[in-house]
């Protein structure tokens, strides 16, 4: 039980020092995670814990799509929007008609999203700085 809390407490010290968009990322690898499961549960025949995965992962998106700046963000928000709009489909679709298939097209689309946002992470991470003497 002592594990499961320290590795709850470094899961918030990652969160409380997290940019905004590695806060992305790490939303993208829940949702991602979450995705994996479910597909595992359909495989499983586990119609419970299929229902919830996809709908945690369903969640995940969900904010994704809340959090987007349409006015700020213009063309990548829409696409963005697009994008999750569906995953979120193929999501609701893999749930309902237990679709391996469908899990894996919303796979395929967030882990491409996942990669390029993880790209603008490292691009725009601050670099070390050398110590001042």
């Amino acid at each position: 039980m002592a594990s499961g809390r320290f590795a709850h407490e470094y899961q918030k010290q990652q969160v409380n020092g997290a940019s905004p968009v590695q806060l992305v990322v790490m939303l993208y690898d829940g949702a991602l995670r979450f995705m994996e499961a479910g597909k595992h549960a359909i495989v499983n025949k586990n119609l419970e814990k299929q229902n919830y995965y996809i709908q945690k992962a369903q969640r995940i998106v969900t904010e994704l799509m809340a959090t987007l700046d349409m006015e700020k963000g213009g063309e990548v928000a829409k696409n963005l929007f697009a994008l999750y709009g569906y995953v979120l489909n193929e999501l609701v679709t893999a749930n309902i008609q237990d679709e391996i298939e469908a899990v894996d097209r919303a796979i395929r689309v967030f882990s491409e999203l996942r990669e390029s946002w993880a790209q603008i992470a490292e691009a725009t991470a601050p670099q070390n700085q050398p110590m001042a003497a």
